[in-house]
């Protein structure tokens, strides 16, 4: 089975079967083995620690989900392990400890996380030395156009994607500029680096560069979906959903809140 086959062939949970009340935090081993248990794919987060080690975890801060403070990435791996969730027994896992769980039972798709004024080379390159040893369906994308090219530079094996949205987010894009915006939207990248897939956000779909890269051929994954009208939504304009919520193999996602 080609890559293109294995990415698009389950539901992609994302950040693992998290479920708050069940006990289940996002990019947590409970997550994983929950996502595993419903033979759904499996999207992750990662960072680089203050001693070079790949670890699983969303945020640029542990603020929101943790009871420690501040940026995840001026503490070692030896820290990180340190700091409790507040709603679940497990500890930040590191990368290689997440695909030890997975195994090969389901794919993963690992997303390379890039912060302003963050170099992501030594990150990818970790990532790709990791993912190099690992035996089962694996793939790595981000947001970062330079991240993906230095995975087109350093493995053009390991399939590689893209994420992307419209831009619109001034919390997410206000220092960038119109010029900026319209080159991430639109993939202008895409000739330099190569994804073999794309990641598009479901709320801007149809837009023209993911439509004509799937009529190319390219895969296209669409996140977040976790409302009926989003299911709907991708099923005309992407591949596969990367979703949270609700069960797809149940059909019970549920409305749009009005």
């Amino acid at each position: 089975m080609g890559h293109a086959d294995w990415l698009i062939a389950r539901p992609v949970a994302h950040r693992g079967l998290h479920d708050i009340k069940a006990g289940r935090v996002e990019n947590t081993p409970s997550a994983v083995e929950a996502a595993i248990a419903r033979n759904f794919a499996i999207e992750i987060d990662i960072h680089l620690s203050a001693d070079g080690e790949a670890f699983v975890f969303h945020d640029s801060t542990l603020d929101r989900l943790t009871e420690g403070t501040g940026p995840v990435a001026a503490m070692t791996i030896a820290d990180l392990k340190r700091v409790p969730f507040t709603a679940t027994s497990d500890r930040i896992p590191t990368l290689d400890e997440v695909l030890e769980i997975v195994g090969g039972k389901v794919p993963i798709v690992i997303e390379v996380k890039s912060f302003a004024g963050h170099e992501t080379t030594a990150l990818v390159a970790r990532s790709v030395e990791i993912v190099r040893a690992y035996k089962g369906p694996a793939a790595l994308m981000s947001f970062d156009p330079g991240a993906v090219l230095a995975m087109r530079q350093l493995a053009p094996d390991i399939p590689r994607g893209i994420v992307a949205d419209d831009c619109s987010d001034e919390d997410d894009w206000g220092g960038f500029s119109r010029w900026q915006r319209f080159y991430l939207r639109n993939l202008l990248h895409a000739p330099k680096t190569r994804p073999h897939f794309v990641n598009y956000w479901v709320k801007a779909l149809p837009t023209p560069a993911p439509a004509l890269l799937r009529r190319l051929g390219v895969p296209i994954l669409t996140w977040t979906i976790r409302t009926a009208e989003d299911v709907a939504r991708a099923s005309r304009h992407a591949d596969q959903i990367v979703f949270e919520g609700f069960d797809p193999d149940l059909g019970n996602a549920p409305p749009a809140s009005p």
